[in-house]
């Protein structure tokens, strides 16, 4: 009966928070630890379901950075990297579309559906969801003065998100789970940054929470303590004064720019926890970080 009674009361204290996400749009970044460990996957399927049942409208943007590093050493396609960013020739960009949209979209799909959900599987190139644009960085050389364009190939950054075949996928109770992988005004075909990606389409879906699954506990302070919540007037001073570092200054300055243009809050959270998404949304404490406006 004790354990009866626990379970019954941990379904009441998750009221409040069914109650706040009724009908809402929660847009989840998958990637990391999380996708690649079977057991965590499982769960991962199971809690995306949940949340659909429970009234919530989830909607998974996907990564597959080492299946795509693991298929281009099978095929023993060399990597070229400029300021630290892959460049995607043709060949490349071939091998990353069928990695992202075939085997990964599809595996996930599964899951989903064996979770006892329905899911929809597509990309950024389905139904022009995600028209995007050439990505370029500019460089100046230090001896010269002289600023030069980096060319990364088909590496691309969204421009637009038509969410009208989102609509239709979620309107049949189904979960749309997408594949990173943008169309051009011309026709070319784009990879996308995952993180990139998902804000997109959060802030293009009016999403009440964007949640970026990550393989750290989330942003830590300087005696490697979570922090729990952070407002984006608060984070230009974490990253000068050293607190925030690394490759989690680009995560939370996306996060921030997606607060700003109206998603109430970005969480990044351990992907490596079990049940991280369902202990962020429906319990008091969440697990991760909460980027958001002061106040909110």
């Amino acid at each position: 009966m004790d354990e009866i009674a626990t379970t019954a009361r941990i379904l009441s204290e998750a009221l409040p928070f069914l109650q706040r996400y009724d009908d809402q749009i929660i847009v989840v970044k998958y990637g990391g630890h999380a996708m690649v460990d079977p057991k965590l996957a499982h769960q991962f399927a199971r809690d995306m379901v949940m949340l659909k049942v429970c009234g919530l409208n989830p909607i998974v943007v996907h990564g597959g950075g080492p299946q795509i590093n693991k298929m281009l050493d099978k095929l023993e396609v060399q990597p070229e990297f400029r300021e630290g960013l892959r460049v995607t020739d043709e060949a490349t960009m071939s091998v990353v579309e069928m990695v992202l949209s075939g085997s990964i979209n599809k595996s996930i799909v599964a899951s989903i559906q064996q979770a006892g959900g329905r899911a929809v599987g597509i990309s950024g190139k389905d139904g022009n969801l995600m028209i995007a644009g050439k990505l370029t960085r500019k460089k100046t050389d230090p001896e010269t003065g002289k600023t030069v364009e980096i060319d990364f190939g088909f590496v691309g950054e969204p421009v637009k998100v038509n969410t009208e075949i989102l609509q239709t996928i979620m309107k049949s109770d189904a979960i749309p789970v997408i594949a990173p992988v943008g169309v051009g005004i011309n026709g070319e075909t784009f990879n996308v940054n995952a993180d990139t990606a998902a804000g997109a389409v959060a802030t293009a879906t009016k999403a009440k929470r964007l949640l970026l699954l990550t393989d750290v506990a989330g942003v830590l302070d300087k005696d490697k303590n979570l922090i729990s919540e952070l407002a984006v007037e608060e984070l230009p001073k974490l990253i000068e004064n050293g607190t925030i570092t690394g490759g989690m200054i680009p995560k939370v300055e996306s996060a921030a720019a997606v607060v700003e243009s109206g998603v109430e809050g970005v969480i990044i959270l351990d992907g490596r926890v079990p049940h991280s998404v369902l202990l962020e949304l429906l319990t008091p404490h969440g697990v991760g970080t909460r980027i958001s406006r002061a106040g909110a």
